[in-house]
């Protein structure tokens, strides 16, 4: 794995496929497209390599990614063992939780191809407020929403993991 923190953050430009991306991202859900291009123009864009660390688990929150292309993966590691939790492919983001909580990174996230990040600071999130609060209250319920989500999920996988310990339980 390569810790690189050395990438350069670029400009968006190719407006016609990255208005087709956000479309489909579930925190921008609902907005419409003079919303997204609004936002469109607080965004950049930033490139990994397969294998490169993204952001580690107790890193400091200060970006929502989405991805453009590529994959990325989220690992946490207990006792020398990683665990993988989830996959991000194009138009999946992710950070919007610890961002929003303003709490250190939770997972680890690993480029697992070359892939092309379009981000979104914080600072910029949090500029919303200021010069469009109907659009930053939308974003925020929408985070708020897929974290809901989310949580849903991990108790699912939860209660697998419970029930399988179980179930071995009760054959011994």
């Amino acid at each position: 794995m390569n810790t690189n923190n050395e990438h350069a953050i670029e400009p968006l430009v190719d407006t016609d496929t990255i208005m087709e991306i956000l479309g489909q991202i579930t925190i921008l859900g609902g907005l419409n497209e003079d919303e997204l291009n609004f936002l469109f123009k607080k965004m950049n864009k930033i490139r990994y390599r397969k294998g490169e660390i993204i952001f580690s688990r107790g890193d400091r929150a200060s970006y929502i990614y989405i991805v453009k292309s590529g994959m990325a993966k989220m690992y946490i590691e207990e006792d020398q063992t990683a665990f993988e939790l989830a996959e991000f492919r194009v138009g999946q983001c992710f950070g919007e939780t610890s961002l929003i909580g303003i709490q250190p990174q939770s997972a680890t996230i690993i480029a697992e191809e070359d892939s092309e990040l379009i981000i979104f600071s914080g600072s910029a999130l949090h500029s919303l407020y200021k010069e469009n609060v109907q659009l930053f209250s939308k974003i925020l319920l929408n985070i708020a929403r897929e974290s809901c989500r989310r949580l849903a999920q991990t108790d699912d996988v939860m209660l697998h993991y419970v029930l399988d310990e179980k179930k071995r339980g009760q054959v011994l």
